[in-house]
């Protein structure tokens, strides 16, 4: 588990490098800010991680990685102001990018595997993706328009 969490460890940093990049020269923010927002997500990913694999029922280490940014960001935490300004420098549009350049370098490294999937691999995978992007938009839209926003 220890060797596991290093090498997540270390993609995280590399992606965390990546994206800060990607923030600068897209969103025109400072790298240093970037860089640091991308470490405390980071850091809440591999904690996350390590909780699931250290809890005795298991608990997918999404549900861990929420609860802990919620912890952390939520109005009245001590961490919550210190988190709230380095992580709104980042732009989701640049981690989105990132990791699907990570993805497709996956996809393509395993294309005969992707192949055998076959179509209807593709079309389930859109939509599964429709069916997330419009669920996440709907949840939105709704927050924004029960605390006022719209």
């Amino acid at each position: 588990m220890h060797l596991k969490l290093k090498r997540w460890g270390a993609l995280l940093l590399a992606f965390s490098f990546i994206v800060a990049v990607g923030n600068v020269v897209g969103y025109h923010t400072s790298f240093i800010d970037s860089f640091i927002a991308m470490l405390i997500i980071s850091a809440i990913t591999i904690t996350g991680m390590s909780l699931e694999r250290i809890f005795p029922v298991h608990i997918p280490s999404i549900i861990f990685i929420s609860i802990i940014g919620l912890i952390v960001a939520i109005p009245g935490s001590p961490t919550a102001d210190f988190v709230a300004h380095y992580v709104s420098q980042v732009e989701l549009t640049t981690i989105c990018t990132a990791f699907l350049g990570y993805v497709g370098i996956a996809i393509g490294k395993d294309w005969e595997e992707f192949k055998r999937i076959g179509w209807k691999g593709v079309i389930v995978a859109l939509i599964v993706i429709t069916g997330t992007y419009l669920g996440s938009a709907t949840i939105a839209n709704i927050t924004l328009f029960l605390t006022g926003m719209i």
